[in-house]
């Protein structure tokens, strides 16, 4: 069984004090968003081949990692260098970076995955910047994980809602960004991927097959 948390909100982040304790009970009930079924999950290491984490802090677990340590675990972490005027709540990328060591350091690169995404273009955060910052992160993430996946911004109804001057990222941006990453990726030893992108990238080496796929979960 695959016990994937990160897919309604960021728990390392912000629930990891509830998510250890469910580990410590050894099960956990969730509730169907949709019809309000409940439904129980045992959390037993005989029974879960890996738990998958979705976070972008994931500081918070790290001080009681070993209490996973009968687990196999694979971890997507997303760093992206936008400041307080986009995500209020995320930790600077550079200390983020710097969590993202030690969980390596710790569980292996195979068990750690980098995402840069959601991309977007404006004024600020132009095509420029986006190169030149991934460059830097991918400077200092060398050796610590094999893969980077990307994905381009989705203007879903709360995303116009909470970033009305969004706007799509053009096939153009996103050939300049695909071929600049590609490079850079080849550079410091990176597998490229993109998450539901389709295969606009592919001809620059990218993996479009899924992130969090049957062959990644096995070597995790």
């Amino acid at each position: 069984m695959i016990i994937n948390t990160g897919s309604r909100t960021d728990i390392p982040a912000f629930f990891s004090e509830w998510f250890l304790n469910r580990i410590s009970e050894g099960f956990v009930y969730s509730k169907n968003p949709f019809n309000n079924d409940i439904y129980r999950y045992e959390l037993d290491p005989k029974t879960v081949d890996v738990l998958c984490f979705c976070t972008k802090n994931p500081r918070p677990m790290l001080r009681n990692l070993e209490d996973l340590d009968d687990y196999n675990q694979f971890w997507f972490v997303t760093i992206t260098p936008y400041g307080k005027d986009i995500e209020v709540n995320v930790p600077k990328y550079r200390n983020v970076i710097k969590s993202f060591k030690e969980l390596s350091e710790v569980l292996g690169p195979r068990k750690v995955a980098w995402r840069y995404d959601p991309i977007f273009i404006s004024e600020k955060y132009d095509l420029n910047f986006h190169i030149d910052k991934f460059e830097e992160m991918a400077s200092e993430l060398s050796g610590f994980t094999n893969d980077c996946t990307i994905s381009f911004i989705d203007l879903y109804r709360k995303v116009l809602r909470n970033f009305p001057e969004a706007d799509e990222v053009t096939i153009e941006e996103q050939l300049i960004i695909g071929e600049n990453f590609a490079k850079i990726a080849e550079k410091y030893d990176f597998n490229m991927k993109t998450c539901v992108e389709g295969t606009l990238l592919d001809q620059f080496g990218f993996d479009s097959s899924g992130c969090m796929t049957k062959n990644v979960l096995e070597k995790a």
